[in-house]
């Protein structure tokens, strides 16, 4: 098949849906730059916005046979990267209000505790990091330790933005519940004040 004929919607949605990968190049070459402005636009981060529409792209490909001919490509994709960013945006907001919760716990515990007791949760708190599954455990330590952002992260160690996100959130979920079962005054060290409290990890 001809490159031009991709130009009509139906050939090119019959065509990925049969598995046709010059149709699927097409829609890269004809789609990927518009969509990166159009999601940098919402998200307001280039690299961020790139790691949307290859999630955007990958996920079409891989659920191409659901593609109807009777719908627009274009406004599909359009619609897609939005919804891959509301997606986004809801994981940094869940991770944003758990980090400000763990720091105000940083901070009223400092205040109201003695030092003795502060390195024994310290204690507490260095063991089960190092207890997080392995992926975990590094992708929190990068973030929380070396102070890596999660655009580094996923560059260092080669994945997307999404899952770096993803196991920052499950190391947090890990922490949390392993230390309620420890005590019900517990701590939730974040790396990112690391320098303040001469921590070594």
């Amino acid at each position: 098949m001809k490159r031009e004929d991709y130009n009509d919607n139906d050939v090119l949605i019959e065509s990925l849906r049969s598995g046709d990968e010059k149709a699927f190049t097409y829609m890269i070459d004809n789609y990927h730059h518009r969509l990166c402005v159009y999601a940098n636009s919402l998200i307001k981060n280039v690299y961020t916005a790139e790691d949307i529409v290859q999630n955007v792209f990958v996920r079409t490909w891989e659920q191409r046979s659901r593609l109807k001919t009777n719908h627009s490509i274009k406004s599909f994709l359009y619609k897609s990267v939005y919804n891959e960013f509301i997606d986004q945006y809801r994981k940094n907001q869940t991770l944003f209000t758990l980090e400000k919760n763990y720091h105000e716990a940083l901070n009223a515990f400092v205040l109201e505790d003695d030092s003795e007791s502060f390195d024994k949760i310290l204690t507490v708190v260095k063991k089960e990091i190092q207890n997080l599954p392995p992926k975990c455990k590094e992708v929190f330590i990068l973030s929380k330790q070396e102070g890596l952002t999660n655009i580094e992260i996923a560059e260092h160690l080669h994945v997307s933005i999404k899952t770096v996100e993803a196991q920052i959130t499950k190391a947090f979920s890990i922490l949390r519940s392993s230390l309620e079962e420890k005590s019900k005054t517990f701590l939730f060290l974040l790396f990112t004040i690391k320098k303040n409290l001469g921590l070594n990890f």
